[in-house]
């Protein structure tokens, strides 16, 4: 159960990296609300995963989870630039993921 929720915790990561941007410049857009739930939402489930999986472990994929899906939605809606560069080193800390993934199997 501890990776559903560090993945849960993870999305909601996503969720409020990109309010971030979306609220930067307007304190009272309604937005903020969603930024709010999403971090305290995140930082639950990361604690909740914590049960059952190290730490290092749960929080370099938590940051890994956020990184990646923030930096595509930034590629998507915010027209971030793509480069050769930022797709082989998003796909690095993909495979780094996936590599303490198997590497924790056992926990």
């Amino acid at each position: 159960m501890g990776w559903i929720y560090l993945i849960i915790a993870g999305i909601l990561e996503i969720g409020f990296a990109t309010t971030l941007k979306i609220t930067h410049d307007n304190r009272n857009s309604p937005w903020n609300i969603v930024f709010v739930l999403c971090l305290v939402g995140s930082f639950y489930f990361l604690n909740k995963s914590l049960s059952t999986i190290p730490i290092g472990t749960a929080y370099a994929i938590w940051t890994g989870i956020g990184a990646i899906g923030t930096a595509i939605i930034g590629i998507i809606y915010f027209k971030d630039p793509v480069t050769l560069a930022r797709i082989v080193f998003l796909s690095l800390l993909i495979i780094s993921i996936v590599g303490l993934k198997l590497s924790s199997a056992s926990h």
